[in-house]
């Protein structure tokens, strides 16, 4: 895999990154450490975590997979020179005040975290850091509507800035990024960026997969304008887009007990558990296997061949699982099938959004 720039950045990564929200809930940590050096023979020099980690997120369990990470890079020594590491600042709490005190995110808070980060990594540096969710109101996580009544910023991204411009001026941030952003959040942390002499932001992380294609409604083209990357992840919509609910009910996946969106109760309301998501990626599996392609297969091809995709992050709870979706790289789709996928998004839109 060649490596690609992240936005204007000195960052050079992979086009496949290695997600590890399952690390110390649905993955125990030799099993972490295994996929880690299996992702690593195989090329891959990215990786991306965050300090509300790992997920379903629960009081007991934040922060533990940076911990897990931290742990392997010390068991590892010369490993952390050779990755491109990612992590993020929560955002405002969101019903989890284990991760953030208050309904904001203040300078303070993305300094503490930063610092926390770095404890639990034990490094130096982090290479990309990330605003995991705006702190300002945005339709996200399944909502459908802006609606300014819910806004509550009391930190401007002026000051936001400042405060990961602070990061970078004491050598504790290489650059910067957002998460879940809108195209209006993009175009002004650039601005500002660009007016106040701060850090630009590199990248951008949100959901982009064949049953949520909104980058492609107006956000790719702020992005591509301003050179901005996106990190795509979700690539597999949360398991439904790998063929292994497709004979559950038809109210929503029946998940096995290990699958993430058994235990992330919450993602039955939001966007992954919606009815019209599973009915979608079914549509979407079909057409797969009438072109001898796995579900997953198909559906990782897509993002990786995107031009709009940087790097796709993957998340993978063994080392069967990370060389599958490994083995997928290469995989291109005929045009023919292409027009078929687009004709079936015109039907459906975005039912994951």
């Amino acid at each position: 895999m060649n490596q690609v720039q992240l936005g204007s950045s000195d960052l050079h990564v992979t086009p496949i990154c290695l997600g590890t929200m399952t690390f110390g809930e649905q993955v125990n940590e030799a099993t972490a450490h295994a996929i880690l050096g299996r992702s690593l023979e195989r090329g891959v020099n990215f990786l991306d975590t965050a300090e509300m980690y790992s997920v379903p997120a629960r009081a007991e369990t934040c922060g533990a997979t940076e911990t897990i990470l931290g742990n392997w890079f010390a068991k590892n020594p010369g490993v952390r020179s050779k990755l491109v590491l990612a992590t993020k600042v929560a955002g405002p709490s969101r019903g989890m005040p284990w991760v953030r005190d208050g309904s904001g995110m203040t300078a303070k808070d993305i300094v503490a975290s930063c610092n926390a980060s770095l404890q639990r990594l034990q490094t130096d540096v982090i290479d990309l850091y990330q605003i995991h969710w705006p702190e300002r109101h945005v339709p996200a996580f399944g909502a459908l509507y802006y609606n300014p009544a819910l806004e509550r910023s009391a930190t401007s991204i002026h000051e936001q800035l400042e405060a990961l411009g602070g990061l970078v001026q004491a050598g504790k941030v290489r650059a910067i990024g957002l998460s879940n952003e809108t195209p209006y959040g993009v175009h002004e942390f650039v601005r500002l960026a660009e007016q106040h002499g701060l850090p630009r932001v590199a990248t951008v992380q949100n959901p982009y997969c064949l049953i949520n294609r909104t980058v492609e409604n107006g956000l790719d083209e702020t992005m591509h304008r301003l050179g901005v990357s996106l990190l795509a992840y979700s690539p597999l919509g949360f398991g439904l887009l790998t063929g292994k609910y497709d004979q559950s009910g038809t109210e929503g996946p029946d998940a096995p007990k290990d699958a993430r969106i058994a235990r992330f109760e919450s993602v039955r309301k939001q966007r992954w558990g919606r009815p019209e998501a599973l009915a979608a990626a079914r549509r979407y599996n079909a057409l797969a296997r009438e072109h001898g392609l796995t579900p997953a297969r198909m559906a990782l091809a897509f993002c990786y061949t995107k031009w709009q995709v940087a790097s796709t992050i993957i998340g993978v709870t063994s080392v069967a699982q990370l060389d599958e979706d490994l083995d997928a790289w290469g995989t291109t789709l005929s045009p023919e099938l292409l027009a078929v996928i687009d004709a079936i998004r015109w039907e459906l839109r975005d039912p994951a959004l």
